[in-house]
């Protein structure tokens, strides 16, 4: 009996969601550990009309950071398995880091920018950064995940994953990871190398390439082993496609600021679109790794 009850209550080391939970165990930091003495005075060299391009993208991160590690609670809930919920507690913990560092940024680096351009300070919570196409999704991911409370069924799992791991952040988080990693690591000759921005969400894409993982493995779980049809991943990912075609567009520059345009984000969000479903449609595919998963080239 004593070696049954052991056995039964060990780890599998080998299921991808430990290994995930390990990934996250050692690849561990600390958002006040990022220098960002350089961001202010790089922010210094930015047009008004780049900085407020800049403001707003850093404001939609930041909020839909906040969502997210609300929104994640019922999906800790309702998995099963040591393993997974391993997993999860890691995640809720990389999403309150992630809004911890978006926060930190701009009461350390936005609010002496604008001092030192006579601006009123601003909040990243305030309302000209956010429009109804935003919120939209946000909530839409918010009640798919909190529908698994009320019905915990394999189709409702498919499309709280495809919501919340698969378009959230396997998309609409990867095309703003790329517009801000191009446009501040010195790639673009009109806009300067911002070096705490660039290591902050260097660590926030290792952190969500985890993420995606996970959920693009419990999709591919979901379709084989319990047999909901791929169609409830197509159809559930392109109601929520022109919503994060929107918030692309919104990452883009104005037309008086620098940095990628609207037409290359959201093209770049449309090819991981196909990226996304070519790997969960391909039985034979496998998940890809970290680094794949969220490379931004």
């Amino acid at each position: 009996m004593q070696q049954k009850a052991a056995a039964e209550h060990s780890l599998d080391r080998t299921r991808r969601a430990y290994r995930y939970y390990r990934n996250a165990v050692e690849r561990h930091w600390d958002p006040d550990s990022i220098d960002l003495s350089a961001d202010r005075e790089r922010l210094a060299e930015l047009d008004l009309a780049t900085f407020t391009d800049l403001r707003r993208t850093l404001a939609l991160f930041g909020a839909g950071e906040a969502a997210v590690t609300e929104d994640l609670a019922p999906l800790a809930v309702v998995l099963e398995g040591i393993e997974d919920q391993m997993f999860i507690t890691t995640q809720l913990y990389e999403e309150a880091k992630h809004a911890d560092f978006f926060d930190r940024y701009w009461r350390e680096v936005v609010h002496p920018a604008e001092d030192a351009r006579g601006l009123e300070r601003t909040s990243p919570l305030d309302g000209r950064w956010f429009f109804d196409t935003y919120h939209d999704l946000f909530e839409r991911n918010e009640r798919s995940m909190r529908r698994l409370l009320e019905e915990d069924t394999p189709e409702n799992r498919v499309r709280a994953f495809c919501h919340y791991h698969l378009t959230i952040e396997g998309i609409m988080a990867q095309t703003g990871y790329y517009a801000v990693q191009t446009g501040y690591s010195g790639e673009i000759p009109e806009l300067p190398l911002v070096p705490g921005l660039v290591a902050g969400f260097t660590e926030i894409r290792g952190d969500e390439g985890r993420h995606v993982g996970f959920g693009m493995a419990k999709l591919k779980e979901l379709i084989e082993e319990e047999g909901v049809p791929i169609d409830v991943v197509h159809e559930t990912v392109n109601e929520l496609l022109p919503l994060t075609q929107a918030v692309a567009a919104t990452a883009a520059a104005s037309e008086d600021g620098a940095g990628l345009g609207e037409e290359e984000l959201t093209a770049y969000a449309a090819e991981k679109h196909l990226q996304r479903m070519e790997q969960l449609s391909t039985a034979s595919a496998d998940i890809p790794d970290i680094e794949e998963l969220v490379a931004i080239d």
